[in-house]
């Protein structure tokens, strides 16, 4: 290996240094920040108002800061819909990876560690949800719970706690016949300890990896949704800004469609970036 690693050092203080090593992770991580506090501020108040109308109608970008990415069809800002189309993203996918995850987490566990019917049952769910396109599930069940935030992050967790679930029971089915797990039970604990208290926190590292994939997932399925006309429609969507800048490109008005592109771009991105890293980090059995 190319570091030296502390006998005494903790799992998650060498991973953050394995993490921290590679800068370009770090500036990775600071995007995703940066667009957290997007977010938060604008609910807080702090974003300015996507409706106040800032200049004349399909004005390019200036030097000005509202129209540094130029205005809309009404005269409104593309940077200040951008903003708050962040605040949007960035709830969706959070808030669809606290759903997502522990889903994941406990059915991948319980399958993993019981087997029989208890697996049988967990597989066939997913094996279910698996086999239909994703899209058109999440489509089915926007329409089944009505537009809205909280109905378009249910309906992604009901989809992308799948993959979560089957990594965490495959880790689970090796660990579970492990000698500490086996020491464990002879000492009489309970299977529910054995799952959460020992065996999960070995392969605890594949869920915060999952975690931002499941947020970049979400933050894409979110933007199809509203262009398909069953996401947010009330404008605070980057999906809306792309259905509206389809029809201005075509008489030449792109700085809609370039900074809502550039905006996604950045995110995704560096969800990808900082997934990546943290998978090579936390991996106990990954050498570099």
């Amino acid at each position: 290996m190319n570091e030296l690693i502390n006998e005494g050092e903790s799992p998650g203080k060498r991973a953050w240094q394995r993490f921290k090593r590679h800068k370009f992770n770090l500036i990775c991580l600071g995007v995703i920040l940066a667009y957290a506090l997007i977010a938060v501020a604008g609910y807080f108040g702090v974003l300015p108002d996507f409706q106040e109308r800032v200049g004349s109608a399909n004005e390019a970008p200036s030097l000005s800061f509202a129209k540094m990415l130029g205005t809309d069809l009404f005269g409104r800002s593309v940077l200040y819909k951008i903003l708050v189309g962040t605040r949007t993203a960035i709830t969706i996918g959070f808030l669809t990876t606290l759903i997502s995850v522990p889903v994941g987490i406990f059915f991948g566990s319980i399958a993993g560690y019981f087997g029989g019917k208890v697996d049988a049952a967990v597989m066939w769910v997913y094996t279910v949800l698996a086999s239909i396109p994703s899209i058109l599930l999440l489509v089915g069940i926007a329409y089944v719970l009505g537009k809205g935030l909280l109905s378009i992050c249910v309906a992604m967790a009901a989809v992308t706690w799948v993959g979560l679930c089957r990594l965490i029971r495959g880790e689970v089915m090796k660990h579970k016949n492990m000698e500490y797990v086996l020491a464990s039970r002879l000492l009489g604990a309970s299977d529910f300890r054995l799952i959460f208290r020992h065996i999960l926190p070995n392969v605890f590292h594949l869920a915060i990896i999952s975690a931002s994939l499941i947020t970049l997932t979400a933050i894409k399925f979110e933007v199809i949704l509203t262009f398909l006309g069953v996401g947010i429609q009330d404008g605070s969507s980057w999906g809306t800004m792309v259905s509206d800048a389809a029809g201005e490109l075509v008489n030449g008005i792109w700085w809609p469609l370039f900074g809502v592109t550039v905006a996604m771009f950045l995110i995704l991105y560096a969800l990808n970036i900082v997934g990546d890293a943290l998978r090579d980090a936390l991996d106990p059995k990954f050498v570099d």
